[in-house]
């Protein structure tokens, strides 16, 4: 097995998700991930956690979603498993990347809804996303296999304590901060973030942070207004998303086009009220990803990149007792900045990609 298998496992369990002894632990496992699986569990036998182990496929997920007549359930038996669990660990990675591209979009927003419970339920356990390695992701990425393993350790097997203190600084200048606004080439947007705590997302849940890799530094807008395009391709339930242009006026999408699967960005702007508002501006920071691999968990926290969320906002970034945009859905979207310039409160903070306290950055 390779080391760097090993190396992912023991940052997983001690720094992202900072297991103790004692602790019960959920494995959501995906078909893929096997090798990863095996060297988590030694991992949580060293440290005297208690694990169970759950499968989760997208093609297993299919077969129900296509085959079900009738209204989805909440699912009790899992809610009583994850209410249950102080850790969840998700192990991503499947055999086909694209397995749910045929389940109509009325039903898949019917099951996301009905899972609100669930969602729920975990975020409020020690969570942590992660991916293993697999050659469908590589295929997706346009990717060898043996590069796409080399750019994932890369992005994973990081310092992050020395990300996380260069990130603390983005982090200050958006919780002094009132208002962003994002310009670019068809974009010109502002958001307010007046009031909201920015999270130092560095892959631990110890910085609110449960993603695995990580690097970024998010937020939850509100009182959106202009216009943006997301000129970075991403897959969402299996469909390709391509050009997404989308309009606001009073912090709601008011006109939205997509280059490629219009319809499907559709579909998620329907999926409740929510759907139509951001829930989340992130900032990506981890120059260990330098190229797009069409993954969230990858592409989101590129250096040069920001990416606004439609639907669900992080309770993280909010006032104590204040609820934020609430959504069945938390759909991510990137726009690159190689060449654009975000503004905190009228001061250029990136141009170009690069971040006022970087070597080359441009005033």
């Amino acid at each position: 097995m390779d080391e760097r298998i090993h190396e992912h496992a023991e940052v997983l369990v001690d720094w992202s998700a900072r297991v103790e002894a004692g602790d019960d632990v959920v494995l959501s496992v995906a078909e893929g991930a096997h090798d990863l699986t095996v060297a988590v569990a030694e991992k949580l036998g060293e440290r005297g956690a208690n694990p169970l182990v759950t499968y989760d496929s997208d093609e297993v997920s299919r077969a129900y979603l296509t085959a079900y007549d009738g209204e989805f359930g909440t699912g009790e038996h899992e809610l009583a498993m994850i209410e249950n669990a102080d850790v969840y660990l998700r192990l991503g990675g499947g055999r086909n990347t694209s397995a749910l591209a045929d389940v109509s979009g009325e039903v898949r927003q019917a099951y996301a809804t009905a899972s609100a419970e669930l969602r729920e339920a975990r975020m409020k356990t020690d969570w942590v996303s992660t991916v293993h390695p697999t050659r469908s992701l590589a295929q997706q990425a346009g990717m060898a296999y043996e590069e796409y393993r080399d750019f994932a350790y890369d992005a994973i097997l990081r310092d992050w304590e020395s990300l996380a203190d260069e990130m603390a600084e983005m982090k200050n200048v958006l919780d002094s901060g009132s208002e962003v606004r994002i310009e670019k080439e068809k974009t010109d947007l502002t958001m307010s973030i007046e009031g909201r705590t920015a999270v130092n997302s560095a892959a631990s849940v110890a910085y609110d942070s449960h993603n695995l890799p990580s690097g970024e530094v998010f937020t939850a807008p509100h009182a959106t207004e202009g216009e943006v395009l997301f000129d970075v391709p991403m897959t969402v339930n299996g469909k390709r998303l391509r050009d997404v242009s989308l309009t606001f006026e009073g912090g709601e999408v008011v006109d939205f086009s997509a280059g490629v699967n219009e319809d499907e960005l559709e579909t998620i702007l329907d999926t409740d009220d929510g759907a139509r508002r951001l829930g989340e501006l992130g900032i990506g920071m981890n120059r260990g990803i330098d190229r797009f691999t069409d993954n969230i968990l990858f592409d989101e926290k590129m250096g040069d990149t920001i990416h606004l969320a439609l639907g669900r906002a992080y309770d993280a970034c909010l006032p104590e007792g204040e609820e934020g945009n609430g959504s069945a859905v938390h759909v991510d979207l990137i726009t690159d900045m190689s060449e654009g310039r975000m503004e905190v409160d009228g001061e250029v903070v990136q141009r170009n990609g690069v971040f006022d306290w970087e070597e080359g950055f441009e005033g």
